[in-house]
């Protein structure tokens, strides 16, 4: 019987493993500039030569950029397709927002789901912190007539701290890659909700017992709490948008009586 030598991998190739893991999971996020090469060497007890290796096998996979003298950055656009023409056609019409909505009822729950089951004590503390972040963003916006922009984007990162706290890498950066379409989503939504004064306080409740049901460790309650928030969101929206187009019929009917 002949036995193969067993290959030991290179140390390279385990250094460029555990970069990918920190990219993938969020741990490096794009567009964050790498630690100086003796300071990662130093944290991987490594080889400057080994560790510039590791990373010139990044830039090849299209992962990070080096700027000179600037150092070494993860890319910005990782998933380059959801910058496509067709997302900003999608952002400016009406039908696709309630696409978009719908969209964020399957990857919400499933992130809010997993963020309950595995999320860990600084996940909780990170997505609390972004929930704090939503109400400044409102007194803000009351001082601020119709800007609706700074609450959607805080919005936005209190939902991304939830994909992060899921621990599913898919959809971390899918979240992520579809952030702008996203945001103006939550805005588009966030003004025409203002119609209605007894909204906002609803899903402000609805959001609490998402961000509550998430820190505590429930994961079916969570998933029940991102439905409730997102359906009632979607039957404002419905109602809203009849009233508007009966609106519309009858000031076209009293223009051609």
């Amino acid at each position: 019987m002949t036995f193969k030598k067993i290959q030991q991998p290179k140390l390279s190739d385990v250094i460029l493993a555990q970069l990918e893991d920190m990219i993938l999971e969020g741990s490096l996020l794009p567009g964050q500039k790498l630690p100086p090469e003796r300071e990662l060497a130093e944290q991987f007890s490594v080889s400057r030569p080994s560790l510039r290796e590791a990373i010139q096998k990044l830039e090849t996979k299209g992962l990070v950029t080096r700027r000179q003298g600037g150092g070494t950055f993860v890319k910005e656009n990782l998933l380059e397709g959801m910058s496509d023409p067709l997302f900003d056609l999608m952002a400016n019409k009406g039908e696709a927002q309630l696409d978009l909505l719908e969209f964020r009822h399957g990857i919400q729950g499933m992130a809010s789901y997993y963020a309950a089951m595995r999320g860990t004590k600084q996940d909780f503390i990170n997505i609390t912190e972004k929930y704090e972040a939503i109400t400044v963003a409102q007194i803000e916006n009351t001082q601020i007539s119709e800007n609706f922009r700074g609450e959607a984007e805080t919005v936005f990162d209190f939902y991304l701290a939830i994909c992060q706290a899921s621990h599913n890498a898919v959809i971390l950066h899918l979240a992520r890659a579809m952030g702008s379409l996203l945001i103006d989503n939550i805005e588009k939504n966030l003004q025409v909700l203002a119609k209605r004064p007894e909204v906002p306080g609803r899903i402000a409740h609805y959001r609490k017992r998402l961000m509550e049901s998430i820190i505590s460790g429930e994961p079916n309650k969570a998933w029940g709490a991102s439905h409730k928030n997102l359906a009632y969101i979607e039957e404002v929206m419905l109602k809203l948008g009849k009233e508007d187009s009966r609106v519309t019929r009858s000031l076209r009917r009293f223009q051609t009586g």
